[in-house]
């Protein structure tokens, strides 16, 4: 389950010296039209923000209310007038199938916004991401981050929200 990438891979590295550039960067990706059939690998080391960037995108989105971790449900859906948004936690997986054996293929292959944490856990059996975002932890405030396209509509979302070059690595 996968395309092929049909063009060169775009990496960008970034630097977020705390929360608030980390909402910065949502609210960038958040006003952007592509978003709203993307699918986004979030990657990185348990504690460096992944659900937070999430929480932050899905707020500038529109998304009220509790925005919770699926790590125990695996999926949390959102739905937003004329979006639908899908929330992925694979970390608990013991084996890359069961993503299938659980039925997203479905919601994959559905419009909307899909997010997904842990993605190694699950290789195999989901597309290609249009983005991938890896966050690592340079201190309790700062993140290096690696944002990568890899297809072009990820080519799209990753041009459109470059941050002023001091935001940058």
């Amino acid at each position: 389950m996968g395309a092929e990438v049909d063009h060169a891979v775009i990496v960008k590295t970034l630097r977020w010296s705390d929360e608030a550039a980390t909402q910065l960067f949502a609210s960038r990706l958040a006003a952007q039209p592509g978003l709203r059939h993307a699918f986004i690998e979030l990657r990185g080391e348990l504690g460096t923000g992944k659900t937070t960037l999430v929480r932050h995108l899905l707020r500038a989105l529109g998304v009220t209310g509790r925005i919770k971790s699926p790590t125990y449900a695996v999926v949390e859906p959102y739905e937003l007038v004329g979006m639908a948004i899908w929330h992925f936690d694979f970390y608990r997986f013991n084996d890359p199938s069961e993503a299938e054996d659980a039925g997203f293929r479905e919601i994959f292959a559905s419009p909307g916004l899909k997010l997904a944490e842990w993605p190694e856990k699950a290789a195999g059996h989901i597309p290609l991401a249009d983005l991938i975002i890896a966050l690592k932890l340079i201190d309790a405030d700062a993140r290096q981050v690696s944002v990568t396209a890899q297809t072009a509509l990820g080519m799209g979302l990753l041009q459109a929200c470059q941050p002023p070059p001091q935001e940058q690595a």
